[in-house]
């Protein structure tokens, strides 16, 4: 199980490198002044992230989902497999209800996370060379948010990222037990792990067309009072403010980049977990179609 943790957590922190990019474009999206925008699209701010800030802007704010990365794996294995084992039979139901308890208790790690990575990728926005830094890292940004508004602070936007996080995981576990049974995972089947690959990558996707309207008003609300001003009250006053000004579309900001950076995390998470086990493990012991570790990664980061 040691070994198993161990893959995940590796697994992880490579879909955290390759998705980072494409989070902080969706970021930026989503928080972005609709009679100002600086950006018209998933392209463009891909473009212009890079031209001002360089290549390195697209990794503000990675320190955060890295130091927590640890953690959450640790909560999402213990409590996914202990919830699933508690219930009795590995059903349909059953994952998902797993996946869910599972998506709802890594909120307490996952929210001060982003909070802190979305601050640190709305730091110097459109700077090529930034001219002043409120944060130094990920730490350094949740330490000042404490200090300033203490712990009611650092965990700006808890409700909204359970309201996120809890079905999001169901779903998550839910398409890929489906996946992994329709496409026949087999240890012999010489095509095991392209069909790992697809069925995270789309189990990933899934996961987050069903609930992104909910990142859309969780990410607003942490980057609220960013530059001192406080624009929302709460959940259903963001939610009210945001339909006023902008429509339903509102809801779908940096959808693009969050799909395009769905599949090839997850692809790149299974990858790294399958080699990594393949290294690890001799050849009697390997079980390439093994249900607990590759089935069992969050899909979130």
């Amino acid at each position: 199980m040691a070994l198993d943790f161990l893959a995940g957590c590796v697994g992880g922190a490579a879909g955290v490198l390759v998705g980072h990019p494409f989070d902080t474009v969706k970021v930026r999206l989503q928080v972005q002044n609709v009679e100002k925008p600086l950006y018209r699209g998933t392209f463009h701010c891909f473009q212009s992230i890079i031209k001002q800030e360089s290549a390195f802007g697209l990794y503000k704010g990675i320190g955060s989902p890295m130091m927590g990365l640890t953690f959450i794996n640790a909560v999402v294995f213990g409590v996914q497999g202990n919830t699933l084992r508690a219930l009795g039979k590995d059903t349909p139901l059953n994952q998902f209800l797993a996946g869910s308890a599972a998506g709802a208790i890594q909120c307490i790690i996952c929210c001060p996370m982003e909070l802190a990575k979305t601050r640190m990728q709305l730091q110097g926005t459109g700077e090529y060379k930034q001219k002043t830094k409120n944060y130094k890292n990920s730490l350094d940004c949740l330490i000042k948010i404490y200090r300033k508004e203490g712990l009611r602070g650092i965990n700006r936007g808890m409700v909204s990222t359970v309201i996120r996080e809890t079905p999001s995981f169901g779903f998550y576990f839910l398409t890929y037990d489906c996946m992994t049974r329709y496409l026949g995972c087999e240890a012999e089947d010489s095509y095991v792990i392209p069909k790992l690959l697809f069925s995270g990558g789309m189990s990933g996707i899934v996961s987050w067309l069903s609930t992104y309207p909910v990142d859309v008003i969780k990410s607003r609300l942490q980057a609220d009072g960013v530059g001192g001003v406080t624009q929302y009250k709460g959940i259903l006053d963001c939610v009210r403010k945001s339909y006023q000004e902008e429509g339903w579309r509102v809801f779908t900001r940096g959808l693009t980049s969050t799909l395009l950076r769905a599949f090839p995390v997850n692809a790149a998470t299974f990858a790294t977990v399958t080699v990594f086990l393949m290294y690890m493990r001799s050849e009697n012991d390997l079980r390439e179609c093994d249900p607990g570790p590759v089935i069992q990664q969050p899909s979130s980061l």
